[in-house]
């Protein structure tokens, strides 16, 4: 459970010195400091949890999204959000892990978000399709197709199976809406091939 420092001093009146205690417990492993005046009574509890109490508002998105699906092979370890109007990356780190937040446009921030309510605690976390634009927004901007097959396949390792699972009418609502290099080329890469019925699709709706 997450607990201020204004709760906690109303929790322990008894004590004269309530910061002291609480300094205690923090050494005895009752209590889990998250950030200044912020604490937890679980150091076991899912990060993803404690994101947007950390640093906010924010949602949970980028490598961390497309890792948890298995669009990506490898494991993640930090957890990286995005932000709005914070003008620069920030990182945390405590007893729950690693924590990245970086901006995203404010034209993109509030779609394909979704707010999930679990055991008391209240966070957001990005679609599949909001969590790649994230990604492809913050990459340098490629100069072709064939750089930004590349870019997808080789070089962060989608799995294209599950790429190819993806709500593709979505993707491209969400793509058109970053005005990026990256996610113009994704744009035009769905309308090739295999992709194209897709994006016709999309524009029908």
């Amino acid at each position: 459970m997450i607990k201020t420092t204004n709760e906690l001093k109303l929790e322990l009146t008894n004590y004269s010195n309530f910061n002291t205690k609480i300094n205690r417990l923090v050494k005895e492993g009752k209590l889990f400091k998250i950030k200044k005046g912020i604490y937890e009574t679980n150091d076991s509890v899912n990060p993803f949890y404690l994101t947007n109490i950390l640093y906010g508002p924010s949602y949970i998105s980028f490598q961390s999204v497309l890792s948890l699906y298995g669009l990506i092979p490898e494991r993640v370890y930090s957890i990286t959000c995005a932000t709005l109007n914070k003008h620069k990356s920030k990182i945390f780190k405590n007893t729950f892990g690693t924590f990245v937040y970086k901006d995203v446009p404010e034209s993109v921030y509030p779609y394909a978000v979704d707010r999930i309510n679990e055991n008391g605690y209240c966070y957001y976390i990005a679609k599949k399709e909001k969590a790649l634009c994230d990604l492809l927004y913050e990459y340098s901007p490629i100069n072709s197709i064939k750089e930004f097959k590349a870019l997808l396949f080789e070089d962060l390792r989608l799995n294209e199976e599950e790429f190819e699972n993806l709500d593709m009418s979505l993707l491209v609502k969400i793509a058109e809406l970053y005005n990026s290099t990256n996610t113009k080329f994704l744009i035009k890469f769905l309308r090739r091939d295999k992709y194209v019925k897709w994006c016709i699709d999309s524009r029908n709706e």
